[in-house]
């Protein structure tokens, strides 16, 4: 049975009317009380980069904004930046002395990924975070190419990567093994030659006692490292298998003498000892 999921609100699904509601994953979308905003593409920029650097100087944004204008140019076209979106109001700004930063009514969907994140960081029930992190299956602003936005991508994740696997470990201390499991695999999926992920698979299986599928998920792990990237898995991977291997008198997983599709085989029968003549 899949685990129970405990969905964060949509931003926006509660709101009133003059709320404002920013979405930056899977691409730019602003909604005034649920309706969509259409906002110009050169200020869609600046938006977006206020709402991942609130509280930023001019000369900050303009600097990333026009890295290659020089700095009173790009200041000028900030200043006429923030003068559109004041008459276009569509997304209200404030700007206090040399900082800029959106009003409190704009909800920004990064802002629950890192709240969401920071809460699990911090002990909270996992299951408060699922929804919030399936939705960051997303990447930011796809399609575009500012060294700023790079970065932010990399950013939210490797946040999304680190939240998945400490909601991994979370459940499997607690014992939860199929919710571990999912919490594993869906960061995995998110990137398939991180090794964290496959470790915790692993874990998972052998706390449920499934020997042979920890064998396999650690061969088939070994397999696409070996083929992608020329490299074996960790000491720390290997060394989770030993109790498995060393009882029986089979290989180490440091030998490798098995594929992902061919792990080792179960132990022979052991044949029982002759009784008294």
């Amino acid at each position: 049975m899949a685990p129970t999921v405990l969905r964060q609100p949509v931003p926006g699904q509660h709101s009133g009317a003059g709320t404002v509601q920013l979405f930056l994953l899977d691409g730019f979308r602003l909604l005034h009380g649920g309706a969509p905003a259409v906002v110009p593409r050169g200020l869609q920029r600046v938006v977006a980069l206020i709402g991942l650097r609130p509280g930023a100087t001019r000369t900050h944004l303009a600097g990333l904004l026009w890295p290659d204008t020089p700095e009173e140019r790009a200041l000028s076209r900030l200043r006429t930046a923030l003068w559109r979106l004041r008459r276009n109001g569509s997304c209200p700004v404030l700007t206090s002395g040399g900082a800029v930063r959106l009003d409190a009514r704009v909800e920004v969907d990064v802002d629950d990924l890192v709240r969401a994140a920071a809460r699990v960081r911090e002990g909270g029930d996992p299951r408060w975070a699922e929804g919030v992190l399936i939705a960051g299956r997303h990447d930011l602003l796809p399609g575009w190419y500012d060294d700023w936005v790079l970065v932010e991508r990399e950013r939210l994740r490797q946040l999304r990567l680190h939240t998945l696997e400490q909601i991994a470990r979370a459940y499997l201390r607690a014992g939860q093994h199929g919710e571990a499991l999912q919490a594993a695999l869906e960061a995995m999926r998110a990137e398939p030659l991180r090794e964290t992920p496959h470790r915790l698979v692993v874990q998972v299986h052998l706390a449920e006692g499934n020997a042979y599928e920890a064998l396999h998920a650690f061969y088939a792990y070994r397999q696409l490292i070996l083929s992608e990237l020329q490299l074996e898995p960790s000491v720390a991977m290997r060394a989770l298998l030993d109790d498995i291997l060393a009882p029986i008198g089979g290989p180490t997983p440091g030998r490798y003498p098995y594929s992902a599709h061919h792990p080792p085989p179960p132990p022979e029968p052991r044949q029982p000892r002759p009784g008294p003549a």
